[in-house]
């Protein structure tokens, strides 16, 4: 969820710097990444195996038949983030263009109603090669102390020049009065092996009304 929110976070004190708590461990306790391969290396694998021919095809879809997908010539990245939309049920989707100046976004504020049901819709590209053990984190803070994390598992994609969309569950906004204010998030596109694809920081807002 965008944010679950204690008690000393709802507190009238001072904006502190921001404290993180680490949580990366628990997250990944016991979890050992299988080990990366390329596409060339997928290829070759049991060519004569048929159901494992069939799952090749729909995770690598264009460069099984020999062709290396570039979205964007002058990014040497495996993956574009492009969007990162919130999406309530009857509302336009509140979208942040992320294939831009992301400091710009620092000084723009979401307005959530509080309670309300959303989801997040991830837009990107993956080019090159293959990428695995995909993930979306986000940290929130609030008055500088980390209220909340998401961890946000979205697999496995080959390259293709259309856009990837992933759809997170749906979640449960906050409400009450506690729960009002602006909340502080930081977000961070990366994968199973540690590379980091984009980072960028924003901002949203609970009120009792859009």
């Amino acid at each position: 969820m965008l944010c679950f929110v204690p008690a000393a976070a709802m507190s009238d004190e001072p904006h502190v710097e921001e404290h993180e708590e680490h949580h990366d461990d628990e997250v990944d306790a016991g979890y050992a990444p299988p080990p990366e391969k390329s596409l060339d290396e997928l290829m070759a694998l049991d060519t004569e195996d048929e159901s494992l021919r069939k799952y090749k095809a729909t995770l690598l879809g264009q460069a099984t038949a020999g062709e290396v997908v570039i979205v964007d010539e002058s990014n040497p990245s495996r993956v574009i983030v492009r969007r990162l939309a919130l999406v309530v049920e009857g509302r336009d989707d509140v979208v942040l263009d992320l294939s831009g100046d992301l400091e710009t976004l620092k000084s723009q504020t979401i307005t959530i109603k509080e309670g309300i049901q959303y989801r997040l819709r991830i837009e990107f590209h993956v080019q090159r090669d293959i990428v695995t053990g995909l993930r979306y984190t986000q940290k929130t803070y609030r008055k500088g102390i980390q209220v909340d994390k998401m961890n946000q598992m979205l697999g496995s994609y080959g390259p293709r020049k259309e856009v990837h969309t992933h759809l997170t569950p749906m979640e449960d906004a906050p409400s009450g009065m506690l729960a009002r204010g602006t909340y502080h998030v930081k977000s961070v596109f990366c994968d199973d092996d540690k590379n980091e694809y984009l980072k960028w920081e924003w901002s949203f807002e609970i009120k009792k009304d859009w």
